[in-house]
């Protein structure tokens, strides 16, 4: 009888023993187990983000210099593109800032202003189809500093009038309609209904640009087109331009406003940058700068070599 129960329990023993050394081993083989990403298994990123600063610097000097010239000349130009882009599901939310200043400085002539512009557009669209969705607009335009205008006086003198200040004009639209992507690189936005105020908190300065005597804020309700395309070319250069028209129901549609904007951009180096810009504006309500014409046409054009950065997320 005891032979048989030293038998049983050395049986027992022996099998809880390789039970033991089959869970340590199960637990060593699940410990070096390498887990593998399902490929299905990703989530698709929400939202791109970056921009691009650009600063352009130019400096000249003449001392004794037959061929004539001013004695001292410094120009700077800075530039600074933000974006924000959002797509989730048939939701999507683009997002851009675009801030510039630029000023001269020489000799005759002092310092005066090259550039000033800050401009946010804001648009948000939910997808109808594959190429169109539906959705709402917003653009802020303004400036940082005064702007002048420059001419001389009967006796040759220069003389500079007050054109503009900080903030002053300000305009802000409100655009409700249809965005049209036929390709990735283009967008045309199309509005029946669209809300614009043209801000100018100094009172002197509102008729010039079509506010009633002493009036700060003009309204006005229209149509509105905006089309933006954003392509890169090659390796090194990026083109953006962005038209915009706006004609207003209450007062002469027939004279549409024009905004036009156009950035050539080549990568030299890393951090060198070529960099062309063209804008025009066309308000038939805005004065001549020269008071003996009519309305026309505002243009600008910069171009330089300077320090570039671009940054992502």
């Amino acid at each position: 009888m005891k032979k048989i129960l030293i038998s049983a329990c050395l049986c027992s023993s022996f099998a809880l023993v390789q039970a033991q050394d089959g869970t340590v081993s199960d637990l060593k083989k699940e410990a070096n187990k390498t887990i593998k990403k399902d490929a299905n298994d990703t989530i698709p990123k929400t939202w791109k983000t970056g921009g691009t600063f650009t600063l352009n610097i130019n400096q000249g000097s003449l001392s004794n210099w037959s061929a004539g010239g001013d004695k001292f000349s410094f120009s700077l130009n800075s530039y600074l593109n933000l974006y924000a882009f959002y797509k989730k599901g048939k939701n999507n939310w683009d997002n851009s800032l675009d801030l510039s200043y630029g000023f001269v400085n020489t000799t005759s002539l002092g310092n005066r202003k090259a550039s000033d512009r800050i401009d946010l557009l804001s648009k948000y669209g939910y997808d109808i189809s594959k190429h169109l969705s539906v959705g709402a607009l917003l653009n802020f335009r303004s400036q940082f500093a005064n702007g002048y205008a420059y001419s001389k006086t009967a006796a040759g003198k220069d003389t500079a009038t007050l054109t503009s200040k900080s903030f002053a004009p300000a305009y802000l639209l409100l655009s409700l309609g249809l965005d049209y992507k036929p390709v990735k690189d283009l967008s045309i936005f199309i509005s029946p209904i669209t809300g614009r105020w043209i801000f100018v908190g100094d009172t002197l300065l509102g008729p010039g640009y079509g506010l009633d005597p002493g009036k700060k804020v003009k309204s006005e309700i229209g149509a509105f087109l905006s089309a933006n395309y954003m392509k890169k070319i090659g390796t090194s250069f990026t083109f953006k331009t962005r038209f915009d028209l706006f004609s207003n129901y209450k007062h002469d549609p027939q004279n549409i406003d024009v905004y036009w904007s156009n950035v050539l951009t080549a990568k030299i180096t890393k951090f060198i940058n070529f960099s062309l810009n063209v804008d025009m504006i066309y308000d038939n309500d805005t004065k001549n700068v020269d008071p003996s014409k009519g309305p026309a046409p505002q243009w600008l054009e910069l171009m330089g070599i300077g320090f570039s950065y671009t940054f992502r997320k």
